[in-house]
């Protein structure tokens, strides 16, 4: 399943806050102070929509004459999906840019770095 960037805005703030309804959703996205864009409820209903016609969410009730929405999609399948095309887009492919871009950008605690050299070693007895 493809989705557009702004599709998986709104699939995080829904598997942040599900079930919920567009207009949750849409308030949300306006106090995310992150975005500096301010999108219409309009286009998030569109994006919600669209998310529904690709069978990534569904209704699962009503408030009033709200909709209720739930994930049909789990974050990490989308996650999966998402690393090989973000490497490629942002990095042309090369992994080792990719790590090194988020090590040197990232503040990273003792834990941490802990975690990351834990992973390393995990993968080098893989091989």
């Amino acid at each position: 399943m493809k989705l557009s960037d702004f599709e998986m805005d709104i699939m995080q703030l829904l598997w942040q806050q599900e079930p919920c309804t567009a207009s949750e959703l849409h308030q949300l996205l306006l106090a995310d102070e992150r975005k500096t864009k301010k999108v219409a409820y309009t286009t998030v209903k569109t994006i919600v929509d669209r998310l529904e016609q690709k069978n990534a969410v569904e209704r699962c009730g009503q408030q009033g004459r709200a909709i209720i929405y739930r994930s049909l999609v789990a974050q990490s399948t989308l996650s999966e999906q998402a690393g090989p095309n973000f490497m490629r887009r942002f990095f042309k492919g090369n992994s080792r840019s990719l790590i090194a871009h988020f090590i040197k950008q990232e503040e990273l605690n003792s834990d941490d770095i802990e975690f990351l050299q834990t992973l390393l070693k995990d993968k080098k007895s893989e091989k």
